[in-house]
């Protein structure tokens, strides 16, 4: 079920079979559901690009017509009262909604903890600084479509009520036998202390959020993974608002050595592999006795689970045992795949983290397994995909706050600074800027 690479051109294919969401690539089944909906063959970005335009033009008719078109759901209001919020949380079974307290918990206390700093200086003439400032209104989407994702939630609105951000407004979309978001995801938006929830999904939910309708209230920043056309809508919205970043399938590799516990890896591996039948989950290890015997545990453990399907799709697709020759290699290899999760089970992992540039997270040791982090660890599990973690990172409190530098400058330091300025400005051939600069010469 999952094979076992040891010629380098295998093992480097197998670590260059990322999942794209190219036009070529998309499945069948994707386009034949575009042409059901919308009757006509589109690609992907065409469809998104229809249903935005018609958002931003008709507003809250336009989301009552594409979802029942959609998903088949009547969108009555797309607001949910927030006494269905409370009853949720009432009624949840009293041992998980503990759960969900201690993980909203530790990802405030950790976000708490990450500096966002005012600053000012006198020492370059007169006052020069920064200050951060929250956003006044975010919007978070929440993935729902195979299954309800609180978590989620409580990783993008607990940052932003930390960061000091006025308005937390949700999207996830309904359920299509009930016609009714989870219960699970409402209980969370209770806990978290979010503002709005509206039963919105897809590019309809950032189309509402990045124009505003008469019921949806703009938001100046759209946070939060989700499907194929979630990413192409937030793609085609960027500049009208603003992102976090795009998200394709989730994604983990894990470096094992021979101290490894098999059962432990192959179960870490079998947890990334059931998110998604894109979602990649990959083993790099010198060691064969322990991929042999990892593969073996994943066999051994897949018929138990219940998306053994989506598991051996998603292990046959993207995922594989890569043999290395070292561990030293294995980092390599791992940091320019650029992982969303790179897992570190091996004897001394403490001495690998410096050698790490590219990674949306980093799990050091086997008792710190990418599920904790999934839920209860306390950094945001929203993390860069699909080779992003080289210039993105998570999910954070920065996400929710922009910097406005603050210049004040004496006029002897504007005086002494303008000749510089003019300079400049004329060799630009910008000769009104040279010309205001000129005139402080004088001061």
């Amino acid at each position: 079920m999952i094979r076992i690479y040891e010629n380098p051109d295998q093992a480097q294919a197998i670590l260059n079979r990322r999942t794209m969401t190219t036009v070529e690539e998309v499945p069948d089944v994707v386009l034949e559901s575009i042409k059901r909906v919308f009757g006509e063959a589109l690609t992907p970005e065409a469809a998104v690009a229809r249903l935005l335009a018609d958002v931003r033009v008709r507003g809250d008719m336009a989301l009552r017509e594409w979802t029942m078109r959609i998903d088949g759901v009547t969108l009555d209001a797309p607001e949910v009262p927030r006494t269905e919020w409370e009853t949720a949380y009432r009624a949840l079974d009293a041992d998980l909604r503990a759960a969900l307290e201690v993980s909203t918990e530790r990802i405030r206390d950790f976000h708490a903890r990450q500096p966002i700093p005012n600053w000012t200086t006198d020492a370059m003439g007169g006052m020069l600084g920064q200050r951060l400032v929250p956003l006044e209104r975010v919007g978070i989407y929440v993935p729902g479509g195979t299954a309800p994702l609180p978590s989620s939630l409580l990783m993008a609105a607990v940052p932003a009520r930390v960061a000091g951000v006025d308005e937390v407004v949700i999207c996830t979309p309904a359920d299509r036998q009930t016609g009714r978001i989870s219960p699970l995801t409402l209980a969370a938006a209770h806990i978290a202390g979010v503002d709005r929830v509206y039963a919105l999904g897809g590019a309809l939910a950032v189309a509402a959020l990045a124009f505003g309708t008469e019921s949806v209230p703009r938001v100046d920043k759209v946070v939060g993974a989700g499907s194929l056309f979630t990413t192409i809508a937030k793609r085609q919205v960027y500049g009208i608002v603003g992102l976090d970043g795009l998200y394709g399938p989730t994604e983990t590799i894990i470096i094992a050595d021979d101290s490894a516990n098999p059962a432990w890896v192959a179960a870490d591996l079998l947890a990334q592999a059931e998110h998604d039948v894109l979602a990649t989950a990959i083993l790099l290890t010198p060691s064969r006795p322990l991929a042999e015997a990892v593969q073996a545990e994943v066999e051994r453990q897949t018929a138990s689970l219940s998306r053994a399907e989506v598991i051996r799709t998603s292990l046959a697709g993207q995922g594989g045992i890569v043999l290395t020759s070292d561990l030293a290699t294995a980092v390599r290899l791992a940091d320019q795949f650029a992982p969303e999760h790179l897992c570190l089970s091996v004897a001394e992992p403490e001495v690998w983290i410096d050698k790490i540039r590219n990674a949306g997270g980093i799990f050091v040791g086997e008792h710190s397994f990418e599920v904790l982090g999934d839920y209860v660890a306390g950094p945001s599990h929203i993390m860069p995909t699909g080779g992003t973690a080289r210039f993105n990172g998570p999910v954070n409190v920065l996400d929710f706050v922009k910097v406005i530098n603050i210049i004040g400058l004496d006029a002897d330091t504007a005086r002494r600074l303008a000749p510089d300025a003019a300079r400049i400005a004329d060799a630009e051939s910008l000769t009104a800027h040279g010309m205001a600069a000129k005139f402080r010469q004088q001061i």
